[in-house]
């Protein structure tokens, strides 16, 4: 059987260590450049690879195609592929079936990182045997090729749900719905609501989907459309006589007719969505038979993501956050939303089509001063500058941080919340962040 990969990224190569471990005819693909580690990995896996090309002869004369979730369907070789009818899969899609672990796969436009990590916290601290992966940190297909978890938390793009067949998360949560990476959806939202409810498509009755109660969109899609999983809902609005809801300052979590209850204020992370992004997790622990006791103290003492509202550091009782991550609208709306000071709002990029309006009334109510941080700020300038008392430009995230510093006073926040795309200026959010926190850490 031959395996072509395509991509020689985090997915590609551990999907190639798979697949050779698994007796595949294996090669490699990459029509950008492949990273030397990732070249020597392998090389020292006897892994044939080429980079900046596709050489046809050696792809179109697969059995099966991964595809990693940076390539779009349009690119001329997946086409090709397709015509052919040679079977063009996720690496999600590929790994499973080497598995018995059972999985729980999380998807949704924001907050999904946030949950993946804090489920799998809940179930490490719980003591299962559990393995992290997905659009985050160490390939699914590597750890299904070297490792022994009993269960995965799997953080899942609508890309990798593309790319799926016959996968089935025992547990599926989907945080939310909101617009975003519409260009690879012919500019459909309903294309890109339809690729993330794909999570649940082969579930059956002895499965769950755990979903937003107040998503006007995936309750609408619910309502259209049959599924067998049974739904657990979570909720800032309803009380649910299943699932998750608020009440008085406390979260009650009612799954499988055992209630679990915390006060808010006890919460590690803080703002609403991060609520909801608890009791998503709860009820995936709870389904998972975890100690309520366990729960809770998982509940209060975990670190939240890297570049996702991540406090830095307090000058001067100013406090930075580091919120690089927020890469659309809807994620700094969150940001935003869980602020308590005035801020000092860092924001910029390259800019995905943005529609800033739905931030008017957060930041005439919390943002005192906008920094402009992209090579052109011109849409950003437009919309803001009646809004707040002073916008300025920037092209330098030192100078960014030294403006805002000059700008906050005691008790306010200065917060990166890009609400962009970061390429313009640096290598991607995770690089933007380190530059922030470095530059804080100068001042």
């Amino acid at each position: 059987m031959r395996l072509v990969v395509l991509g020689g990224g985090e997915s590609g190569v551990g999907t190639a260590i798979l697949g050779k471990k698994k007796g595949y005819d294996v090669f490699v693909s990459d029509f950008g450049k492949i990273k030397e580690t990732y070249k020597e990995v392998l090389s020292i896996n006897g892994i044939q690879w080429e980079d900046e090309q596709h050489t046809e002869d050696l792809i179109l004369n697969a059995d099966v195609v991964m595809k990693s979730p940076g390539i779009p369907d349009k690119a001329p070789i997946i086409k090709k592929l397709v015509e052919k009818g040679i079977s063009v899969i996720s690496e999600i899609e590929f790994a499973i079936q080497f598995t018995n672990a059972l999985t729980i796969g999380i998807t949704g436009s924001n907050g999904k990182t946030t949950t993946t990590l804090l489920t799998y916290h809940l179930l490490k601290q719980g003591g299962l045997n559990v393995g992290l992966a997905g659009n985050i940190g160490k390939s699914f297909a590597w750890q299904v090729a070297e490792d022994k978890f009993d269960v995965y938390v799997l953080e899942l793009s609508s890309f990798q749900l593309d790319g799926i067949i016959n996968y089935k998360p025992h547990i599926a949560i989907i945080t939310n719905l909101s617009p975003d990476h519409l260009d690879r959806y012919n500019y459909d939202y309903n294309q890109y609501i339809a690729a993330k409810f794909r999570i649940t498509m082969n579930q059956d009755e002895n499965d769950f989907l755990i979903v937003d109660g107040d998503d006007i969109e995936i309750q609408k899609w619910l309502q259209n459309n049959k599924i067998e999983a049974n739904v657990i809902p979570f909720s800032l609005q309803d009380k649910n006589k299943e699932g998750g809801y608020v009440q008085e300052n406390n979260i009650y979590n009612n799954v499988n007719n055992e209630l679990f209850t915390m006060p808010i204020n006890e919460l590690a992370l803080e703002g609403k969505h991060n609520v909801k992004n608890a009791m998503a997790a709860t009820a995936v622990a709870q389904l998972m038979k975890i100690r309520k006791q366990t729960i809770r103290e998982s509940l209060s003492n975990f670190q939240g993501a890297e570049h996702r509202l991540e406090k830095v550091l307090k000058i001067q009782d100013v406090q930075y956050i580091n919120d690089s991550k927020a890469t659309n609208v809807n994620s700094v709306f969150y940001a935003l939303d869980s602020m308590t000071t005035p801020t000092v709002w860092i924001v910029g990029g390259v800019d995905k089509g943005n529609d800033y309006d739905e931030l008017m009334p957060l930041v005439r109510e919390k943002v005192k001063s906008i920094i402009c941080l992209g090579v052109d700020n011109q849409k950003l300038m437009n919309t803001f500058q009646n809004v707040v008392d002073t916008i300025v430009e920037t092209t330098s995230m030192v100078e960014a941080v030294k403006i805002a510093q000059k700008m906050a006073e005691k008790g306010d926040a200065v917060l990166l919340s890009p609400a962009c795309a970061s390429f313009d200026l640096f290598e991607n959010y995770e690089d933007r962040g380190r530059q922030f926190k470095n530059a804080v850490r100068n001042l």
